[in-house]
């Protein structure tokens, strides 16, 4: 019997396919069904977690957001919001009665108030424009919120009126900015962000901030804005410096009285100062930001300063990582900060004097490999954070302090389970951390490895090394759709974090600093002889795919080795000049990615093209973008398409109506993606011996 249970795995290689099941897998199809959790909100007495649950539509196409709450025993989980529509940012009330959050229903995007004992909701806006960071005043009575001040459009000359009656087409459009066209955006408005305050119960909303800056750190949307702890004063980030649509990355802190708008200035120095915190007994500001040495990475830091904007000092030196999004113990004693590390992000905990150690891990968004997730603090030092794991996509996880140690972990309780139903049944393909040596210079890289669902080391299977974007970004322990639907399209993926790639100190991600693409290849091809060394890959058949950064080392790759069957770059950057003078971030890539302006060095720029390779690529490629991604511009993809089409490679382009970077504002172009790439890797992979 013991001999037979050993022969069997032997024996299952030997007979046909269509003999032995087959396990259940993803589909792309999936891509619909697969539901990820976002925005925890945990109650100030740590009962209660009200989060963002988000879902796609198959009817309309379209991706919604509803709130729902769960008790954090993990009972009572259900929805507070439904329909189709976007709900987000919910914010509880200091007292824990009410929740405040921004809802699309109604066609407009407006701040809501909602009772949690009775279920009662309030409209609290009614403006045109969005509100977005809300914050409750520390009495309860107010909410703060940041919203465009629309400005009238820049019209040059008097232009004629149409008749009574006709039909015109639309106007010119006139700008005199940098950057006039964001992603995900479009058209940016005319108009600047400002900091407003409204009764919680409802009235006018009163404008607090004035001028011609853009207030809460990001330029349209998002951002952050805090209340001192007296309530007499709003602190927030701001672009009020000189030229900040050049100075892209430069913000300062601000105190503004509420009463009379009048203006502090806590910070001034050239970097970005951000996502301030302000201490229980309001004699601290938390904030993060680095002095900007226009490198292309450096590490953002944790601050602390008193009220007056007076003592600031570096409370994360012991950390040679970035630190984001602090928040204040209810003592007062700590700083919680999530922290990415060595791919994986985690939740730290900072003491006043610089301590530091980890209470929460295996944060993530729940869709893709790239860092990511959330959380949120109770005054018990309870913390709930979105989750994601290799074999989870999304769910919200208790954290129960104390956890001991730089590396330890608290004890958890997983509170939702919204995606048991789509994976019941199903096998996903198994991921395996993966350690290597990079052929360049021998330094450590680290990178994960899936194998295809019913995996049999015996056998010999495709391989399709997928590179992320960024470049400053990392990939980890996360579940990644995408990465999951190519395992189950039978292919061994690899993904790694090469050089340049962050939550691996400062370092090592500026390694790239004016010289990308360059090394990272080394790194990457190393990755993929040490998983061929393990003796399942097919050595006939490797393909090479990635997005934005992922698409200019796959174009990168193919213009340096034949080694790959085909590739597929997802909207990259081909021509650095061309880039820097048409991308919604020129202002950034020119002052922190390269040594100044392409006419001063060209040599720079010229180097690093992917047109410098161009005469070397012998691969089949197609190149996949979004006609409304104004990150990496359509003209990329273009100009590549066309260099290997009059040089006779075999190549596509494919443009996807309506879609910004990234492919996925529609789930059924994110599915597309996928079933495009299974498709092209199909049409040249190999009879596999």
């Amino acid at each position: 019997m013991r001999l037979l249970r050993a022969l069997l795995p032997v024996l299952l290689l030997t007979l046909p396919s269509w003999l032995v099941a087959q396990p259940r897998t993803l589909t792309p199809n999936d891509l619909f069904d697969l539901e990820t959790v976002a925005e925890p909100a945990i109650s100030p007495d740590g009962t209660q977690i009200v989060y963002v649950r988000r879902w796609s539509d198959r009817m309309t196409d379209r991706r919604y957001a509803n709130l729902w709450v769960v008790r954090s025993d993990g009972t009572g989980h259900r929805p507070l919001t439904s329909g189709r529509t976007v709900e987000g940012t919910p914010v509880w009330s200091p007292d824990g009665t009410r929740i405040a959050f921004t809802s699309s229903r109604g066609g407009a995007t407006q701040l809501w108030v909602r009772w949690m004992d009775r279920g009662d909701e309030l409209q609290v806006t009614h403006a045109p424009e969005a509100p977005s960071a809300p914050a409750w005043s520390p009495d309860g009575t107010r909410l703060a919120f940041l919203r465009l001040v629309a400005a009238p459009p820049l019209v040059i000359g008097t232009p004629l009126t149409p008749p009574a009656g006709a039909t015109w087409s639309a106007p010119p459009k006139y700008t005199d900015r940098l950057v006039f066209r964001q992603d995900q955006i479009g058209e940016l408005p005319s108009g600047f962000v400002h900091a407003f305050v409204v009764p919680a119960d409802g009235g006018t909303p009163r404008q607090v901030t004035s001028g011609d800056y853009h207030h809460g750190g990001n330029v349209y949307g998002g951002g952050s804005v805090t209340w001192s702890a007296d309530g007499t004063e709003l602190v927030l980030p701001a672009r009020r410096g000189e030229n900040p649509e050049w100075n892209a990355r430069e913000t300062d802190l601000f105190a503004v009285e509420v009463a009379s708008g009048r203006v502090r200035q806590l910070t001034d120095r050239f970097g970005p100062d951000q996502s301030p915190a302000v201490s229980p007994d309001g004699r601290f500001i938390a904030y993060t930001g680095y002095d900007d040495r226009k490198q292309g990475y450096q590490n953002t830091l944790l601050y602390l300063m008193t009220r007056d904007g007076s003592g600031v000092r570096v409370i994360s030196e012991q950390l040679d990582r970035s630190v984001s999004n602090p928040v204040w113990s209810s003592d007062g004693r700590a700083i919680y900060a999530v922290v990415d590390d060595e791919g994986n992000t985690k939740v730290a905990r900072f003491t006043l004097d610089g301590g530091v150690r980890y209470v929460a891990r295996d944060l993530g968004s729940g869709s893709s490999a790239y860092s990511g997730g959330a959380f949120s603090l109770a005054r018990d030092g309870r913390l709930v954070v979105t989750a994601s794991t290799p074999a989870m996509p999304s769910e919200l996880v208790l954290v129960t302090p104390p956890g001991s140690g730089r590396g330890a972990a608290a004890p958890t309780k997983t509170l939702t389970a919204i995606n048991d139903d789509v994976l019941a049944g199903k096998t996903l393909g198994a991921v395996e951390e993966l350690w290597y040596t990079s052929s360049k210079d021998g330094r450590r890289i680290h990178g994960w490895i899936i194998t295809p669902p019913g995996f049999a080391p015996g056998r010999k299977y495709p391989l399709i090394l997928e590179i992320h974007g960024g470049p400053f970004a990392n990939y980890g322990d996360r579940f990644d759709d995408e990465k999951q639907l190519m395992a189950a399209a039978g292919y061994v993926v690899l993904y790694t974090n090469p050089r340049g790639s962050t939550s691996y100190g400062e370092e090592f991600g500026n390694l790239i600093h004016h010289a990308y693409p360059g090394d990272d290849f080394d790194d990457l091809n190393s990755g993929v002889d040490a998983v061929i060394a393990k003796g399942y890959v097919d050595e006939a058949n490797l393909f090479v795919t990635g997005g934005s950064g992922g698409g200019v080392l796959t174009a990168w790759m193919i213009g340096r080795t034949d080694r790959f069957r085909a590739a597929l770059a997802f909207y990259p950057v081909i021509n650095w000049e061309s880039f820097v003078l048409t991308a919604d971030m020129a202002p950034s890539a020119v002052n922190n990615w390269f040594p100044g302006f392409p006419w001063d060095h060209p040599e720079n720029y010229d180097r690093r093209s992917l047109l410098s390779v161009v005469e070397r690529v012998r691969t089949p490629t197609l190149i996949m973008t979004g006609e409304e991604d104004f990150r990496t511009p359509m003209s990329e993809s273009e100009q590549y398409y066309k260099a290997l089409k009059m040089r006779g490679v075999e190549s596509v382009l494919v443009r996807v109506p309506e879609e910004p970077h990234g492919i996925r504002r529609r789930p059924s172009h994110a599915a597309a993606k996928l079933t495009t790439l299974s498709g092209w890797f199909a049409k040249h992979r190999a009879p596999v011996p």
